[in-house]
């Protein structure tokens, strides 16, 4: 599956109508951005159970803003609208790999519980 360009009028339905969205916040500008596309695009490939976003942070300022991006790339992978991982940095294809794996095994019922019991919600989702 090729990638899907994500704006602030998209974000929030693409979130919500898949199980899962891993998103890359980039810059054309930027050179480790550039360098991170081809991992992101296999894994894209590989996994076609999987939704793989890319938002434009020059374009989307707003969005970007929204999720407090403050170095690029970040990645963000969403499972059933909940944030489970958000990191800067572009990931090596291996290690890629297996967040997509871990984010895969999480235990959702779990995490909602956990959420619950803190009280807060999965997060709040700009856009839309």
């Amino acid at each position: 599956m090729a990638t899907v360009e994500l704006t602030q009028h998209n974000f929030e339905q693409v979130v919500r109508q898949n199980d899962m969205v891993v998103v890359d916040f980039w810059a054309p500008w930027c050179a480790p951005c550039r360098a991170f596309r081809p991992a992101f695009e296999a894994a894209s490939e590989q996994h076609a159970d999987i939704v793989f976003g890319k938002v434009n942070t020059e374009e989307e300022r707003e969005l970007a803003a929204a999720f407090n991006i403050r170095s690029i790339p970040t990645l963000m992978f969403f499972r059933e609208q909940v944030i489970l991982y958000a990191e800067a940095g572009a990931l090596p294809p291996r290690m890629l790999e297996e967040v997509l794996k871990a984010a895969k095994s999480v235990d959702m019922d779990e995490v909602r519980r956990d959420i619950a019991a803190q009280g807060g919600a999965a997060h709040d989702e700009p856009g839309g």
